[in-house]
């Protein structure tokens, strides 16, 4: 699989927020970048959420800022790249304030579930992956017949795969909790330090959340402008995405 989208028709803001999500949380690894390994593994101690510490309801305010930090490249553009393909639909179904609060309690709700879990760690938790599985939980309540197009190879022989949201979301969901099912009682190095269970507690927090946000009218805009698309299960190139229908005035504010 070289690289993913969704079907981003209907929509009449554009992903403000969202944007301004990614970059902020590329401009923090970039400052990360420039740090020496001893003074990063102190910085990332200092500002990620440690579950000992939460669960005593000590420094609280890493919970925000233990959303913006990641612990590698790789980390990081796996984070954005979901983020962008499902973070502009949903935006656009509640606003751009809404998207906000929504994305950071998501994450809440994600850092807390991993607390639950493991009260007494004291491995910093980092990245942005529990907001964005979130996101996801929103996009699979508000959106699971969107198509997500799969390209596979490159150049002439580059062809797309359209496939249903539900069943990539499902199965990545699926994933986090049998793999936080088998961390359970298992060590660090075992698991690779993955907090599968903000991604569980995330997914469920936005599932959830979602029914509090979201603007029905935005979200039936998308879901007839997706249902009236042609798909083409086997494409090459760009295949048939339209063009966002023009903007309008709704609630909502610039970031």
């Amino acid at each position: 699989m070289k690289r993913a989208s969704d079907q981003n028709v209907g929509y009449a803001i554009p992903p403000i927020t969202n944007t301004v999500l990614i970059l902020l949380n590329v401009a923090v690894f970039l400052y990360e970048a420039f740090m020496p390994p001893v003074q990063l593994q102190g910085f990332l101690q200092q500002w990620g959420a440690v579950p000992a510490q939460i669960s005593q309801f000590q420094s609280l305010p890493t919970l925000f800022t233990a959303m913006f930090l990641h612990g590698s490249w790789m980390h990081l553009i796996g984070n954005m790249a979901f983020l962008k393909l499902f973070g502009d639909n949903i935006e656009d179904a509640m606003g751009h304030w809404s998207y906000l609060f929504f994305y950071l309690l998501s994450g809440l709700g994600a850092a807390a579930t991993q607390v639950l879990i493991e009260p007494t760690s004291t491995i910093p938790m980092v990245g942005a992956s529990g907001a964005i599985a979130g996101v996801m939980g929103a996009y699979i309540v508000l959106f699971p017949q969107g198509l997500i197009r799969i390209s596979l190879g490159s150049g002439i022989s580059s062809r797309a795969l359209s496939v249903p949201a539900y069943a990539l979301i499902a199965i990545w969901f699926l994933q986090q909790l049998f793999n936080g099912i088998a961390s359970l009682g298992a060590a660090t190095s075992i698991t690779g330090g993955v907090a599968f269970w903000a991604h569980v507690g995330g997914f469920v927090s936005g599932a959830v959340l979602v029914w509090l946000f979201k603007d029905q009218e935005s979200v039936e805009r998308q879901r007839t402008a997706q249902a009236t698309q042609p798909t083409a299960p086997h494409a090459s190139g760009r295949g048939g995405i339209r063009p966002p229908l023009p903007k309008r005035n709704r609630r909502g504010g610039p970031v």
